[in-house]
This record gives structure tokens, C-alpha cells and sequence, in this order.
């Protein structure tokens, strides 16, 4: 259900009966301000400035042809042309029982029927996140990217796009030759695959200082690599032991953290190898690239300074090995191609901007990337400690995402533990688990993407504000009522008819219809953020409601119970829906 999409409808409708153009922009947005109207069309400007014409009698010729009947209970126009539109509260109620009747609440689907309007097109999206490094266990530093990368996926699976996960980890380079040679006297000591990965970052340690300072241990792990790389199936066993169990610690973070990555999913660097020389052929081949000092390159004339230098993008290197730019340009091409993507979304941190700007550049001289294909790369800013620097530990040292998320839960427990001490061993460890969690990534999620921010427990396992445990307690407070109304009835209404009597039941009305808005914009922008605000700002409409709107109090009628417990649905339904997108589960009580 998309009000803006219907008021917009019917704006253009009366502009083009007005004598305006067919196409202009009617500029309907939500009204900031309840006097000035529930919305606005504030397009007849523009257009009076194009046409040297008055606004304020374009706008009256306008309002004139506007049939909102049944729809607005009042059109006014304000200012110089602003046209101002009540909506009438019965239309409300008519649009919200409709909207109480369907799974998706509200947002339509997408379909992949080729008929009918562009955008409402079913696309196939390719999104890239997590990508962690298998050489090393998952720090802080991978947060961002796979709780982003996971709700964006949420959202567009939602509006029923198809999705292609790709979880594009380091699992090849010249690390892995040191690894290998570690791991395999490891083995010959008798010591078990498993035992000596156990822990990721002292296995990678102890191989390092080995590589730095024991004689003959670098020329091994060099040897290694050549042979990793030669298809020697000894050195191809190692490997892929240690990519085994490197997986599944990423897969115990990806459980902890309620994210949809599979094993399936991932797509490492590895996977491309075969495919490298040919990349590199064809870019010569077509002129594109050439050779400079040994190394094959491409001069990329679009990103030339007022100097006419040229920046430098290697795909090969002089002594023949291969770059993260020639492996990036052969995913660009199997997405596009083999995958058939309509759009392509990567979640890195903004230090690789410029990185896949020339990734793009070149994809796109080559073929690798048709021009209806979308490519977006989606930088993050990082998550800082109280002193304003990269959050580390207090020695200075990466925090392990496990630890970190560990921590997230027994911060919860206390705090639950503390306000409810009777809560049995049993619903402690499953809400503190779902608290602490759902704590850690929303106050990530509701950040803007771009922007750093600062890591605080104290602020994101507060039950005030905007926090996952404000949120979560405004779902179990619902499910409390329903709860109460069911114990007092035998059962609850059935099919109930929402009326709308109160400013606050109009205010979570207009606030519950505006949903595909927020998901198209998550979407669109990959803004997770977005998705974190509408639902904060639900939960508070729904908790001045719940002061000023009486339920189940003595007096109230069956009509006005029966309409107020199905308005509670339709916010319960969507508070769940929204935290089920960006991964965070609810609870009935807290």
C-alpha cells in the first residue's frame, strides 16, 4: 500500500487537466507539519517557473481538477502554490483493513511477469558482503559489512526481487603458502587438522614469526605457493583443510549474528583463478590493456588529473601473478553474465572506493559489465571506540567478532537479570542472547552508512531510545496486551474492523501505510538506516497511543476494543516484519 504512489497518481491527473505537461513531477512528499496537512504537492512551483507563469494560480487551476473524493477530507492550497491534503480517516481505516489482511502488510511484490509497470519488475540482485579473509578470524571490522550486506538482501527479498548471495572471501594469495607449510608440520607432529586450527589468530601468528625469523621457512612457503597454484594435489589438500575450518568459524559468527549466509553463498577468490589469464588476454587483446615495466596495466583516461596524469590500474603483475583487480573484473563478468544480473551491489569500507570506481571503469571498456547492468559499491564508514580512534581492544589489539557479540550477551543477561529476577536459567539465555545481539547491530544498522560512529554498550542496550531493546519491548508489550485481552474473552476478535477516532490512531495510520516508501528507499539507497528509523519512530507513535488510547479498560466498548486490539496487530506484525529485516528477532515478553 503506497499512499504517495496513489496521491501522486492522481496529482499528475490534475496537472495534465490543468494544462501542464504530461510527465511533470508532482513532488507529493509526507508534510512535516500536521497543520499543513497530512501531505504535500508542491511540483506546480517548478513548473510555474519553467512556464513564467503565477504559482499560486497554476496551483488553483490544479486543486480545481483534483478528484480526491473519498480520499481527502480537506484540499488547501498555502503560500505561493503548495497544495496541503488532509486524508480523511475513514479512507485510512478502509486502506489499513486491507493492508491487516495481507502477509507482506502492505508492500507489494514484485513480479517476473515482463508486462506492466518498470517498477514493479522483479530484478535479479547480485550483492556482495561479509567477505571475510580465511586466513584470519572475523574482527569488528567485518561487522559492518555483513550486517549491512544482510539486511539490504532482507529488504529486496521483501519486495520480491531474486537474490544471489556472494560472499566473496580471501581464501588465495601468497598468505596461504605460509599456511600450508605451517600446517602441514602441524600434521606431521601427529597433531589433528582441527586441534591446530582451533584458534585461527595464534595458528596465523606462530606461521608469521616462523616466516620472519626461521631459516628456510619462507623459501618453503614460496615453494608452497607455486605449487598451490600449479594444481599439486598435496598442497591442494592442505588448502583446502584449512579453508574447511576456516568456513566454519565464519559460519559459528554468521549463527551468532541471525544472518542468512550460507555455505552455498560463498564465492572466494579462488574461484575466479581460472578464468584470470583469460581476463587479462582479452584486455590486451581489445587494446585496453598494455604492457608497462614487465606488468600489464590499464591507463584509465577517464580519472586523468589537470595534469594529464593517468592512473595506474595493474591486472598483472611483471613476474606474472595476479591482482584483486584482475580477480574483481572476472566477477564482474561471471555476475553479469553467468548469474544474469540485473544489478550488481558491493559492501566494502569506503577505503576501496577508489579501487572499484576503476574496477567499473574498466569492466565497462571491456564488455565485462553491459550498460544495463547497475554496479554499486557501497562504502561504510567505521566503528570507533569513546576515543575516537578504530575500536580496538585495550592492549591495542583486532576484537574478535565472536568475543565481541559473546560480551553483547552477558551484558544483556545482567541487565535482565536485573530488572527481572525471577526469570527462569532457561528464557534468560534465549532473550539475553536475542537482547544483547539485536543490541550490537542496530545500533550499527541505524547509523548512516557512510558515516563512522561510536561504539557505546551503555547507549545500545538502553531500553529508551532508539535501540533494538526499545523495540523489541514495544513488540512484547503488544503481545502482552493480546495476552491479557485473551485471558479476560476466551479469545480474541476475529477480523476486527479498524476504525480511526483518535489523533494517535490517525498519527500510527499514516505512520504503518508509509512502509513500501521506506523499504523502496532502503533499497534503492542501501540505507539500512532508514528501516531503523521508521520502525523507532512506530514504536514511539504506538506508545503515546497506548497512553491516550485505552484498550482493555473498563468502560471501553466492544467495537472500539476489538478496533484498537487489530490496530496493535498491524503494528505488532510490522514491528516483527521490520526487525526481521535487519535480522533482529522479537520475543512475547521481556
Amino acid at each position: 500500500m503506497n499512499i504517495k504512489e496513489i496521491l501522486s497518481t492522481k496529482v499528475s491527473q490534475a496537472m495534465v487537466a490543468a494544462g501542464l505537461p504530461e510527465g511533470t513531477n508532482p513532488a507529493v512528499s509526507l508534510s512535516n507539519r500536521p497543520n499543513f496537512g497530512d501531505y504535500q504537492a508542491n511540483g506546480v512551483m517548478g513548473a510555474a517557473k519553467k512556464l513564467k507563469t503565477n504559482p499560486r494560480e497554476l496551483a488553483t487551476k490544479v486543486v480545481a481538477e483534483l478528484n480526491l473524493d473519498g480520499i481527502a477530507s480537506k484540499i488547501e492550497l498555502a503560500g505561493p502554490g503548495f497544495i496541503n491534503i488532509h486524508l480523511c480517516e475513514n479512507w485510512l481505516a478502509a486502506q489499513l483493513n486491507t493492508v491487516a489482511q495481507d502477509a507482506f502488510i502492505g508492500v507489494s511484490q514484485r513480479s517476473a511477469d515482463t508486462s506492466g509497470n518498470a517498477d514493479d519488475k522483479q530484478q535479479t540482485v547480485v550483492v556482495d558482503y561479509s567477505a571475510p579473509n580465511l586466513a584470519k578470524e572475523m574482527h569488528v571490522g567485518h561487522l559492518r559489512s555483513t550486517i549491512i550486506g544482510d539486511a539490504v538482501v532482507r529488504a529486496l527479498e521483501f519486495r520480491g526481487d531474486k537474490v544471489i548471495r556472494q560472499n566473496h572471501m580471501g581464501d588465495w594469495g601468497t598468505q596461504f603458502g605460509m599456511l600450508i607449510a605451517h600446517l602441514s608440520d602441524k600434521l606431521a607432529t601427529d597433531e589433528v587438522a582441527e586441534t591446530a586450527l582451533a584458534d585461527l589468530e595464534n595458528f596465523y601468528r606462530e606461521a608469521k614469526v616462523r616466516f620472519d625469523n626461521e631459516e628456510g621457512f619462507a623459501d618453503r612457503a614460496r615453494a608452497d605457493v607455486v605449487k598451490l597454484q600449479s594444481g599439486d594435489a598435496d598442497s591442494a589438500k592442505l588448502w583446502q583443510q584449512f579453508i574447511d575450518i576456516s568456513i566454519a568459524h565464519s559460519e559459528e559468527i554468521y549463527a551468532k549474528l541471525n544472518v542468512s549466509l550460507k555455505r552455498s553463498d560463498i564465492m572466494g577468490e579462488s574461484a575466479y583463478n581460472d578464468d584470470l589469464s583469460t581476463v587479462v588476454d582479452e584486455l590486451m587483446a581489445s587494446g585496453i590493456a598494455e604492457e608497462s615495466q614487465g606488468a600489464k596495466v590499464v591507463f584509465i583516461d577517464e580519472m586523468a588529473n589537470k595534469d594529464g596524469e593517468r592512473p595506474v590500474f595493474i591486472v598483472q603483475k611483471s613476474g606474472g601473478g595476479f591482482l584483486y583487480a584482475t580477480t574483481d573484473l572476472s566477477a564482474c563478468r561471471y555476475r553479469s553474465g553467468k548469474l544474469a544480473a540485473d544489478r550488481i551491489i558491493i559492501f566494502t569500507d569506503a577505503r576501496q572506493g577508489l579501487h572499484f570506481k576503476q574496477v567499473e571503469i574498466v569492466a565497462r571498456k571491456a564488455g565485462f559489465l553491459p550498460t544495463n547492468v547497475g554496479y554499486q559499491h557501497c562504502p561504510f564508514g567505521m566503528m570507533m571506540g569513546d576515543d575516537g580512534k578504530p575500536f580496538k581492544t585495550r592492549t591495542g589489539g583486532t576484537i574478535k567478532l565472536a568475543e565481541l557479540l559473546d560480551e553483547a550477551v552477558v551484558r544483556a543477561s545482567a541487565l535482565i537479570k536485573e530488572k527481572n529476577p525471577e526469570i527462569s536459567d532457561v528464557d534468560l539465555a534465549e532473550i539475553s542472547n536475542k537482547v544483547g545481539i539485536g543490541a550490537v547491530k542496530f545500533a550499527d544498522l541505524s547509523k548512516n552508512r557512510t558515516s563512522d560512529y561510536i561504539f557505546n554498550w551503555k547507549t545500545m542496550l538502553s531500553f529508551e531510545g532508539a535501540t533494538a531493546p526499545y523495540l523489541q519491548y514495544a513488540y512484547s508489550r503488544i503481545q502482552s496486551i493480546f495476552n491479557k485481552a485473551q485471558a479476560s474473552a476466551g479469545t480474541l476478535p476475529a477480523n476486527a474492523t479498524i476504525t480511526i477516532i483518535e489523533p494517535q490512531e490517525k498519527a500510527l495510520a499514516l505512520k504503518l501505510l508509509q512502509l513500501e516508501d521506506v523499504i523502496d528507499a532502503v533499497i534503492s539507497e542501501c540505507t539500512p538506516n532508514l528501516l531503523c528509523n521508521y520502525l523507532y519512530e512506530l514504536a514511539s507513535l504506538y506508545m503515546s497511543f497506548y497512553e491516550a488510547c485505552p484498550i482493555l479498560k473498563e468502560g471501553i466498548s466492544e467495537e472500539v476494543k476489538a478496533s484498537r486490539l487489530a490496530l496493535c496487530k498491524v503494528i505488532a506484525d510490522t514491528l516483527k516484519h521490520g526487525l526481521d529485516i535487519l535480522g533482529i528477532e522479537v520475543m512475547d515478553r521481556m
